[in-house]
């Protein structure tokens, strides 16, 4: 009577063998890449923020699609919101799985981390800056004046913040 195992092959190479099992992972991990691979470019959208006036509190990005819900995306089930450090705002910001199309991007630097604009007689108090870096006259621009596209891959775009105070 032999003391093998059913399946296992004169040779050593049967189902329990550790041939065959590194052989398998192998086999997985090549698997792997391939649909890694085939799944197509990551979308990415990398954000550098300038002229920050200090490392002091928050910064709120508000990536909105829809021209309703611009520049106060809050209530938009579909934007893209982001709370990050001040602090952390000289490293490019990164948001992952952005969908490919036009987008508007606000970003308020809320230096006392009370969640809001802080504004004296209508003028913002804190900083505030919009995609494509518009002049900004009296209140915010308009979406179709910020509006940029984001494209597979990685979309890097700059916002210059701005002060009123």
């Amino acid at each position: 009577m032999s003391s093998r195992h059913p399946a296992e092959r004169p040779d050593g190479v049967g189902a329990k063998s550790p041939v065959r099992r590194c052989t398998m992972t192998i086999i997985s991990a090549a698997a792997a890449a391939l649909i890694a691979a085939s799944a197509g470019p990551a979308q990415e959208l990398e954000i550098r923020v300038e002229r920050l006036r200090n490392a002091r509190g928050d910064l709120h990005l508000c990536l909105t699609r829809d021209p309703a819900h611009f520049p106060d995306c809050g209530r938009d089930p579909r934007a893209v919101k982001r709370t990050i450090s001040a602090a952390d705002a000289e490293r490019p910001i990164r948001l992952a799985g952005v969908e490919p199309g036009s987008w508007a991007l606000s970003i308020i630097h809320d230096e006392n981390r009370n969640e809001k604009l802080d504004t004296m007689l209508g003028i913002p108090r804190e900083g505030f800056g919009f995609s494509r870096n518009p002049v900004i006259r009296f209140g915010a621009p308009r979406f179709d004046q910020v509006r940029f596209d984001v494209a597979p891959g990685i979309t890097r775009h700059t916002v210059r913040m701005q002060y009123l105070l």
